[in-house]
This record gives structure tokens, C-alpha cells and sequence, in this order.
């Protein structure tokens, strides 16, 4: 769910137009409309859905199955490469978005039989006899996938590897920032699956416009809330499923019993990984006041220990920095006490020192809109009632995290938080695993991606009922007469709507109807 580039510009009162200016999931040029050239492509993969959906499965399983191998063995060209067109450290490039979309193909292509596996409804054979009946999940169809720069290869991978296992089409508009990295991604597919079945549309916001409105089964967008909204309203306008996986405003809450230089050194790392383009992202911290002499300087210390260019990322866009760099200084007008870092010494420059600050004040950007970017807002709190209130005030609701030694009251705690993910201390690193959910609520939008929950979207279910009962008719076709009236209003009786011996009553009078209904009365 990590935010798109148009959510740089989605965060302040101008949001709408800002993030029309800046958006690049939904959204510039390749296909400037819906153009025939991309009514060809919906055409030609429809046509490959449907044998690609009617392959059985395990050979589907078998296609996708060296998806693994091809992501590993190109681990250090994808190291490189988003090095170089994002700014990630090459380490950190390869630690979040290789090793854990090999994990990914793994969970997929060993479970994803089971969970697609078909269920028998139980009928019960005196009111439905000769019946049987199976729900089955197939394929959604086609699917327009929309995914954001910030995590260019592991976004996509999570709604790809179990779309197309599920025997769906997708037609990819990676974001315009990073192309090359989109597509490698569609690469890593080449001979595995059947001309069409993946198709890579490149482009801005027009062409992501035009897909959406393409004429496809379901939309599966990651970026910003503003975006998300007209993508859920044309959804709606064509009453066609969409996924929507949004912003995120990430608290975490340190308790008094916190181990501190876990907590400080988590937090470092949830605050400014990926330069904190993240939306899990830690963007406020509130701590109790009873540890803050001794948290708060560790965090500080833990922040000016990242080496720059090492340790950090660098802003990936002009217009994040611009964002960024708004919230700093919108802040610091209204009081907050810079820490660590600051406004880099080139404000031009993509390499924003990683910052901290302390508020008393939250109103203000930095702690309201995703900041998406290496800024950590502190605030100190009397209690864990204050900070689970405080956390829960946003209209947000990605992750947050609990920072206790004592799971059971973390565990409590996280029944109270509004937040689609809980995490009891650490954060952030579950979209990695493929088993877990990955959700949220409010702004933050209500798509899944990961998990068995994610296929809810990429499949629709499907009931067959077969009939073997042999009779001229059933009880309830035409037509309707009186016996049919006296065997209605018993089964009525017998089931609960009389009392005891009224059911008894009940029972000799449906028995006694029942041959003459079923025999012509």
C-alpha cells in the first residue's frame, strides 16, 4: 500500500489539484485517452483470459513456478536498478523488494490450490430433495493494476503473482517515475505465461484515467486519497469491484515498560527507510512521559548515527522534497523543536538529512497529512490512554505499532486502535510477508493485498446447483392450492412458529397434505 507519486502532492488543503499536478498512478501521456490502441489490448487480453482461466490450475502453478528463480538470479540488477532510479541504498532495495516477492511466489504456488479449492453447500434433502450444490472461486477476469513508484518492484508482484495464478488477465501501469523498473517487472513473466495475459501500458495520468474507464472487471490502485476517489467513483459509475490501498499517517505508541534501545532503534528504522516514503512509514511517535529523558535522546542519537548516502535513501521526486520541506518548516513556524537534522544544506537537493522534532502542537501538517518523507514527529504523553487517543485521531488507519514488554497488555491495546495492521514491537516489515494481510482503514482505503483475503477481489464466486430429483414437480411450482397453502403454513409451525404442541398439531397436518400436493393437490 505504499503511496504512488501523486500522494506527494495529495497532503494539504489544495490536495485535489495538487494531486492532479503530481499524479502519476492514475494518471500523463503514453495513452492520452481511451485511445483504440488500448481498446485492442483490452480486446486481445480478454481473449487470452479465457484460456489462460480455463488451464487448469496446476499447470497455471507450474508457468509461475520459476518466477523465483528469475527474481533471484536478477537480485543485483534490481539492486542497481533501484538504486539509481529511486535512490534506495542497493541493500535495502534487495532486503524489501527481492527477497521478500521470493517468499511471495513460494506461498502462492504452494497454497494457492488450496485456497481455491471449491465447497459443497449443505441442502438439506427433505426440502430440497435430489439437490446437491458447490461454490467455486473463478477467475475475476481482467484486472488493471495502477501501482506507485516508491516500491516499484514489490508493489505489483503482490497483486500479480495471485491474479494471474487465479487465472486472471492484467493489464500494469507502473508509474512514469520509475519505467524501467516497471518494466522489469513485466520481464520477470516473459515465456511463463501466454501472449496477453500480462500486458504493460506505460504512461502518466491520462492513461491511467483511460484504463480504469478501459472496460476492465476490477481495479487494483495503490496511491493517494485523492486519486483513490475518482478511481472509486468511476468504479462505481461502471459498477465494477475496486481495490484501494491508500495513505497512511503511522503512530507509534511507546509504553513506560518499553525495552529502549529496541525502541529507539526500531523506530529510526520504521521512521526513515526508503527516505520514509512509505505509507507505513512511522509519522508520529508519542511516548510516555516517563521515558521520555531517556527514549527521546536515544532516538536522537540512533538518527544522527545513519550515514547519508549509506544508510539513507534520497528523496525520489522534486515534488515529495517540495512536500517534505513544506511540513518541516510549517512545524518549526508553529514551535516545534528541531532535534536531529533540518533542511538539507541545497534546498534543491534530493538528500534530505533524516529529522526529528518535538511537538506540544498537532496541528499541523507534519502530524495530520502524510508527510511521506524523513521527518519523525515526537510528542510526550501523560499515559497509554492519551496515546491510544491521540493515534486513533487520525483519519488514517494503516499500522501502528506498540512498543511494550508486556505482550498481553500490547495485545489488549491493539483491540483499541483503529488501524488495519497492529504490530507489537516492531513496524512496518509485515507487507513482506505473504501470509498477512495488508489493509487498512478510513483514508487509507479498503483493498487487501496479501493473504487469502486479497483473492475476496481477484476472484467472484460461483454456485452450481445440480438437480437429480426426478418428480413431475416441485413442491412449491405452480400451481398453488390449498394443500399447498396447509403445507406452508405448518412447515411454518414445525420449524418454530407455534409452541410445543402446536408443532405436534402441525406436524399430522403437513403430513397429511404432503402426498396430496405432492401427487397433483
Amino acid at each position: 500500500m505504499q503511496q504512488a507519486e501523486e500522494e506527494v502532492a495529495a497532503s494539504s488543503k489544495d490536495e485535489a489539484d495538487r494531486a492532479d499536478e503530481a499524479d502519476a498512478s492514475a494518471g500523463g501521456d503514453a495513452l492520452p485517452s481511451a485511445t483504440p490502441e488500448l481498446g485492442e489490448l483490452v480486446a486481445r487480453a480478454r481473449r487470452a483470459q479465457q484460456a489462460w482461466g480455463a488451464t487448469a490450475l496446476p499447470e497455471r502453478i507450474e508457468a509461475l513456478f520459476s518466477l523465483k528463480r528469475r527474481l533471484l538470479e536478477r537480485a543485483r540488477e534490481i539492486g542497481d536498478l533501484l538504486h539509481e532510479e529511486c535512490g534506495k541504498p542497493v541493500e535495502e532495495a534487495v532486503l524489501s523488494e527481492v527477497l521478500p516477492n521470493a517468499d511471495l511466489v513460494d506461498y502462492w504456488c504452494n497454497h494457492v490450490e488450496e485456497l481455491l479449492e471449491g465447497s459443497a453447500v449443505d441442502l438439506d434433502p427433505l426440502s430440497y430433495p435430489g439437490k446437491s450444490g458447490r461454490i467455486s472461486k473463478e477467475a475475476r477476469g481482467l484486472v488493471a493494476l495502477i501501482t506507485p513508484w516508491n516500491f516499484p518492484i514489490a508493489i505489483p508482484l503482490r497483486t500479480l503473482v495471485p491474479a494471474l495464478l487465479a487465472g486472471n488477465a492484467v493489464i500494469f501501469k507502473p508509474s512514469e517515475v520509475t519505467p524501467r523498473s516497471g518494466a522489469l517487472v513485466a520481464s520477470l513473466f516473459a515465456g511463463l505465461v501466454p501472449e496477453g495475459v500480462l500486458t504493460l501500458v506505460e504512461g502518466g495520468r491520462e492513461a491511467g484515467a483511460a484504463l480504469v474507464r478501459a472496460g476492465v472487471d476490477l481495479v487494483s490502485f495503490t496511491g493517494s486519497v485523492a486519486t483513490g476517489r475518482k478511481v472509486a467513483v468511476a468504479g462505481a459509475e461502471q459498477l465494477i469491484p475496486v481495490s484501494l490501498e491508500l495513505g497512511g499517517k503511522d503512530a507509534a505508541i511507546v509504553l513506560a515498560d518499553a525495552r529502549l534501545d529496541r525502541t529507539a532503534n526500531g523506530i529510526v528504522w520504521g521512521a526513515f527507510t526508503n527516505a520514509g516514503q512509505n505509507c507505513a512509514a512511522i509519522e508520529r511517535v508519542y511516548v510516555v512521559e516517563a521515558i521520555e529523558k531517556e527514549l527521546i535522546p536515544r532516538i536522537v542519537a540512533a538518527t544522527k548515527a545513519l550515514r547519508p548516502g549509506i544508510d539513507t535513501a534520497r528523496i525520489t521526486t522534486e515534488a515529495q522534497r517540495d512536500i517534505v520541506l513544506g511540513h518541516l518548516r510549517a512545524a518549526l513556524e508553529g514551535g516545534a523543536e528541531l532535534l536531529a537534522g533540518g533542511e538539507p544544506d541545497d534546498p534543491t537537493s534530493l538528500d534530505f538529512p533524516p529529522t526529528v522534532v518535538r511537538l506540544t502542537d498537532e496541528d499541523t501538517p507534519l502530524m495530520c497529512d502524510e508527510t511521506f518523507g524523513p521527518i519523525l514527529p515526537i510528542v510526550v504523553v501523560k499515559d497509554e490512554a492519551e496515546a491510544v487517543s491521540r493515534a486513533n485521531a487520525s483519519r488514517f488507519g494503516l499500522t501502528t505499532s506498540i512498543w511494550t514488554r508486556k505482550i498481553r497488555r500490547g495485545r489488549e491495546l491493539a483491540r483499541q486502535l483503529r488501524s488495519g495492521v497492529v504490530t507489537i514491537n516492531n513496524h512496518a516489515f509485515t507487507a513482506a510477508l505473504p501470509a498477512a494481510p495488508w489493509t487498512g482503514i478510513g483514508e487509507t482505503g479498503y483493498g487487501v493485498t496479501n493473504s487469502p483475503h486479497c483473492l475476496s477481489a481477484l476472484t467472484r464466486v460461483r454456485f452450481v446447483l445440480e438437480d437429480r430429483n426426478r418428480g413431475a414437480r416441485e413442491l412449491w411450482w405452480y400451481p398453488y392450492t390449498p394443500a399447498l397453502r396447509t403445507v406452508a403454513f405448518s412447515m411454518a409451525e414445525v420449524r418454530g412458529g407455534a409452541r410445543f404442541f402446536g408443532r405436534i398439531a402441525a406436524f399430522f397436518r403437513l403430513l397429511g397434505a404432503l402426498p396430496k400436493r405432492l401427487f397433483g393437490g
